[in-house]
């Protein structure tokens, strides 16, 4: 089996089985980001204890690349500190845009073909941009905004 086609599995999988799907009642943080170019729309809730994601679950709708880089991501940042989750979705950002890691990012290596592919890097940094803003906003609740990648 190729590379390219070990990473389809991966978000296909992801897109049909998605992980930390559903409502989180617990969650302190949450914000609603969309792309109204494609239509993608991404609702993410987190909880912080003792400085780390201690819960996180996303709900929306969209493409597979879009929904499958939600759980993606939320698999990979459950357990990490604010730091290490904003350093995680930084060198995703880079990624996406031809970087090559600079650290073993394990499944999320998946998402990096989407990188060839422009209008399709908007969808994979949804759940990224919406993780960015949820930790920025410190204890906000419920924050709607307009996803606009940073440059």
């Amino acid at each position: 089996m190729a590379l390219d086609d070990l990473y389809q599995e991966i978000i296909l999988d992801h897109y049909r089985s998605p992980r930390n799907r559903g409502a989180c009642e617990e969650c302190d943080h949450s914000v609603h980001h969309d792309n109204p170019l494609c239509g993608d729309e991404l609702d993410l809730a987190l909880q912080l204890e003792r400085g780390r994601i201690h819960r996180i679950a996303f709900s929306g709708r969209g493409c597979s690349i879009s929904q499958a880089s939600a759980s993606m991501m939320t698999e990979r940042v459950k357990g990490e500190t604010l730091e290490q989750a904003l350093s995680i979705a930084e060198v995703v950002r880079r990624m996406m845009h031809g970087e090559p890691p600079a650290v073993d990012l394990g499944d999320l290596m998946a998402l990096e073909g989407v990188s060839r592919f422009p209008v399709r890097v908007k969808c994979a940094l949804l759940p990224w941009m919406a993780l960015r803003d949820a930790l920025s906003r410190g204890t906000s609740r419920h924050e709607d905004r307009n996803t606009e990648e940073p440059r």
